[in-house]
């Protein structure tokens, strides 16, 4: 897969199921980060689309069928959205393979199939959920009820963009919401496919509007008084401007937001398996995914082999076309991602961090937003590289003394959303684990279930997605009393 992405161009919005045209004239370019040349234009979204798309969410809601469907058969069109996903899974990531930067060798299973993987996960969830069940209660029979949220908006990000629509869409419509996803700007292009998927599928009028849209916009919909719930995922200055806006209708958010998550290396732990699955998940969508292990935590006992080890597979990734299948680490998403990772790397530095490898843009790369893949030893956990989500491909190596200490400085930051211990006591790392205050913990894996609650501790949100607890956040809770003696026919 060398071939360039033809341009892509679509003119109408998706509003309440069809295509539409939008009220405004503003126009998104979408601008490869490989090329910095321009691969798509969309209609750029405007309030006034909002309130058409929230309208038609309010109708399906209150008036229409989706929500008063049996759950077999929400589940039936959700299972074809799903089944789509696993036809259309090469052109999904192609796409945001070339919107984002993404390698496509890691962009069809982390962008494409993972999208898969969390619908058809939702489906099992829905299936064995407990929407009503029987309660005594102090003064009498109780009958407690979970009943659909309402409207939601759902925004996300441009760096996992079918992932965390599905993390939102999939639970929420099961549940018989409705739903406005707001598309990122940068990524806008795979939105389409999405959409052709949902009217295919069969959604009820109403159900879903996709809309392409900046900050601004976001704002507004967030704002909405139409708007039951908001599911939003980006950065923590983002998410508190979300919170802040939501509140002033009242509106439930669930937030999932950054993280400097911590690897950490035990003295036991076989160097050659930790660098090998530490690496890939370090350096994950070159850089810019919130759960990336981002800090390597090292024994002192050990930290010259294991900084030679870390630095030379980090070293040794390819860089280059996000389309060439051989690519292991792609361009950044936009010039400003690019410089950012460019300043924390003089930081770095001016700090008194040592770079191992990396540090650059690389030479071979004429044009486009790429950054080496980065390395810093000697990182002390005070550095503002190791507190700050740089969101690019630039890593820490911290030393630590002692088990004790490893497990202070994990904690030791502003999140708390993933993180990972390598040992060769698995019992051990559990313990460990258990220690970690984050919302994710891997032992001798990274990974990230679809069944199991994800979310994060601190300042890395509020809620959670997947599993029952994340199927539960599109629910109001409903406590019905019944009459005293009373015993179902």
């Amino acid at each position: 897969m060398t071939e360039r992405t033809e341009l892509v161009e679509h003119g109408q919005l998706f509003i309440g199921g069809e295509f539409t045209d939008p009220l405004g004239t503003g126009v998104i370019e979408v601008i490869s980060p490989h090329t910095e040349q321009v691969i798509g234009r969309v209609p750029h979204a405007s309030e006034g689309d909002v309130d058409r798309a929230v309208a038609a969410a309010r109708r399906a809601f209150d008036e229409g069928p989706w929500p008063r469907m049996g759950l077999d058969e929400r589940i039936a069109v959700i299972t074809r959205i799903k089944d789509a996903f696993a036809v259309r899974h090469e052109e999904f990531a192609r796409l945001i393979s070339a919107q984002n930067g993404t390698p496509y060798s890691s962009s069809v299973m982390v962008q494409a199939l993972a999208a898969m993987m969390v619908w058809d996960s939702a489906i099992t969830v829905a299936r064995d959920f407990p929407y009503e069940e029987r309660r005594d209660g102090v003064l009498g029979p109780l009958l407690v009820r979970r009943e659909p949220v309402g409207v939601v908006a759902a925004v996300v990000p441009w760096n996992v963009p079918q992932f965390t629509a599905a993390a939102k869409l999939a639970p929420a419509l099961l549940a018989g919401c409705t739903a406005v996803l707001k598309v990122s700007p940068e990524t806008p292009l795979d939105a389409y496919v999405l959409a052709e998927i949902a009217q295919e599928a069969g959604l009820p009028p109403g159900v879903l509007s996709i809309l392409p849209a900046d900050r601004e916009v976001s704002e507004y919909l967030v704002g909405h008084r139409d708007v039951d719930k908001v599911s939003f995922t980006g950065s923590v200055a983002a998410g508190r401007r979300v919170m802040e806006v939501a509140s002033r209708n009242l509106t439930r958010v669930t937030l999932e937001l950054g993280g400097k998550s911590a690897a950490i290396v035990l003295p036991d732990a076989d160097l050659e398996a930790a660098v090998a699955g530490i690496v890939p998940f370090a350096w994950m969508i070159n850089g810019q995914a919130c759960v990336a292990q981002t800090r390597i935590l090292v024994p002192n006992s050990r930290y010259d082999e294991m900084a030679e080890a870390f630095a030379a597979a980090a070293g040794a990734l390819r860089v280059g076309d996000p389309l060439d299948p051989t690519t292991e680490l792609g361009p950044l998403v936009a010039r400003r991602q690019q410089q950012r990772s460019l300043d924390y790397i003089k930081l770095g530095q001016e700090e008194g961090a040592k770079i191992l490898t990396g540090g650059n843009r690389p030479a071979a790369q004429e044009r486009g937003w790429y950054v080496e893949p980065t390395l810093f030893g000697s990182v002390d956990n005070s550095m503002r590289i190791a507190r700050e989500e740089i969101f690019g491909p630039v890593i820490c190596l911290i030393p630590y003394e002692d088990e004790a200490e490893a497990v202070r400085i994990a904690d030791d930051s502003p999140y708390g959303l993933s993180g990972s211990v390598w040992t060769a006591d698995t019992e051990r790392g559990i313990d460990v684990a258990r220690r970690v205050r984050t919302g994710t913990y891997s032992v001798n894996t990274f990974s990230l279930d679809m069944l199991g609650p994800f979310g994060g501790y601190k300042n890395s949100g509020l809620g959670r997605e997947f599993g029952p607890e994340g199927y539960g956040e599109f629910f109001e809770h409903k406590m019905i009393h019944l009459p005293a003696g009373y015993r179902e026919a």
